[in-house]
């Protein structure tokens, strides 16, 4: 059991790394506190790995993953254009963010989020397989543990890099890599034959054309106001 349980790990583990899942984390990380980004990703890695080791162990087949691409791609679509809308809002000039969502809501958009994107991705196949051929159980707690272990990872690497970065151009590109999570989930779902690299520049240009454009969108906003600035404080001598 203990070897299985390391096997399943393992193999979690390393399926995980670079996998869109463990960017998610990386990207909530920037976004909500690490703790609550960590709880969520628990609570969705015990949920699906026990569908996926029962589905491996008891019926041997998977899941509707088109149909389930679809939702999650929804979903992602949702979380970006929500984290948009709230890093754009308020000064124009200012590089702080607006507050977070409260943690028990940000909690539930984690939850949401990684049990869908997880729901038909490579690592519940792997779930799945394993427990086809061994005890399930034990694939259940070891693929838990390399799911959770690869997503802490990604939180520590985006809390390091998070400290370096403006608060509000860290929303932005939140926003904009759930955009391009969305994208990339439908073309691996219904476009398969494009391959990794290639969904991943496809599903690249729209999110790249929506940044260019806030991009410049931000610079006249701040040219604006530096000039209306400029131009109060040169009449204000004039008035006094």
């Amino acid at each position: 059991m203990i070897a299985t349980i390391l096997l399943s790990f393992g193999v979690l583990f390393l399926a995980e790394l670079g996998d869109k899942s463990q960017l998610m984390a990386l990207t909530f990380s920037l976004r909500y506190r690490w703790w609550v980004v960590l709880a969520g990703i628990s609570v969705a890695s015990v949920a699906v790995n026990l569908i996926a080791a029962g589905v491996g162990h008891f019926l041997g087949t998977a899941l509707p993953a088109n149909a389930i691409a679809v939702i999650t791609a929804l979903t992602l679509l949702a979380v970006g254009l929500w984290t948009l809308r709230d890093a754009l809002s308020g000064d124009s000039d200012s590089d702080e963010a607006p507050a977070a969502p409260s943690a028990r809501n940000a909690f539930l958009v984690v939850i949401s989020a990684f049990t869908l994107a997880e729901l038909g991705d490579r690592t519940m196949f792997a779930a799945a397989a394993l427990a086809s051929s061994n005890n399930w159980f034990a694939v259940w707690i070891g693929s838990v543990a390399g799911m959770v272990a690869a997503g802490g990872l990604a939180i520590l690497v985006g809390k390091l890099a998070g400290k370096h970065l403006p608060e509000r151009g860290i929303a932005i590109a939140s926003g904009l890599l759930f955009l391009f999570f969305a994208g990339k989930t439908v073309l691996d779902a219904f476009v398969p034959a494009l391959g990794g690299w290639g969904s991943a520049g496809v599903a690249l240009i729209a999110p790249a054309v929506l940044g260019l454009g806030v991009l410049v969108w931000r610079k006249r906003g701040l040219s604006a106001a530096r000039a209306s600035s400029l131009m109060f404080s040169a009449e204000s001598p004039t008035r006094g």
